[in-house]
């Protein structure tokens, strides 16, 4: 069975109505980056920080994966399919993919201030998290989020899953974040690459298959070419 490894961005969720950041409109023309992303600005402003991520985790709770979410899942019936997503929503889980990986952690997820391994599950039916609430080490709980500033530590199993692929489909990412953008070159220079995305996105690799489509239309199209290789 072939490894095909997915890297998903936010055009991934976008049609699940999940706000992006980087578009016009999206949350960083709402918010500073530095005010609700950063462990300094939680230590400035935590109450900000804290209502900024519960409403997040409300519109997750609410959200229904789209058709690409489900295209995806359904490639497991053929594929060992793992999935890298710098989204910090739950959808392709929702959707029924099995091997997710979140590079930028996950909303359903809380932890300790001081200890980044002390995580909890979110309760769906009481999901804020309020000032005072702490983890079993004393300290406030905290998004389990990887902000601006801070170590990604699943880059290490993401290269190592990647540099497995047969097969890399890139689905909504603008690819200018790094490191995760650098796993793009992680698999040989003879493996397929199939980049979903209705904006122009630049990669320099060789064997790259452009699909312009928003997630769900791409993952049709690319369903038909899987068929074919």
């Amino acid at each position: 069975m072939k490894n095909i490894v997915v890297l998903t961005g936010a055009g991934m969720s976008a049609e699940s109505g999940i706000a992006t950041f980087r578009d016009s409109g999206g949350l960083w023309d709402q918010y500073k980056v530095e005010e609700v992303a950063t462990p300094e600005g939680f230590m400035r402003n935590p109450q900000l920080v804290l209502d900024f991520y519960n409403k997040r985790r409300r519109e997750t709770i609410n959200a229904v994966p789209n058709q690409g979410h489900l295209l995806l899942a359904s490639l497991q019936d053929h594929y060992n399919v793992h999935i890298i997503t710098q989204n910090v929503d739950n959808l392709h889980e929702k959707a029924g993919s099995r091997q997710v990986l979140h590079l930028h952690g996950e909303l359903m997820k809380i932890r300790s201030s001081r200890n980044p391994e002390l995580i909890l599950d979110a309760d769906p039916l009481n999901p804020d998290t309020k000032l005072g609430d702490k983890a079993s080490d004393g300290s406030q709980l905290r998004p389990h989020i990887v902000w601006f500033g801070e170590a990604v530590p699943m880059m290490y199993d993401a290269e190592r899953i990647t540099q497995k692929a047969d097969i890399l489909i890139v689905i909504g990412t603008s690819l200018n974040v790094y490191p995760a953008a650098g796993l793009v070159n992680c698999v040989a220079d003879d493996t397929p690459i199939f980049l979903i995305d209705p904006k122009d996105v630049l990669i320099v690799r060789p064997n790259v298959t452009f699909i312009k489509k928003g997630a769900s239309e791409g993952m049709k199209e690319l369903v038909g070419l899987l068929s074919n290789l």
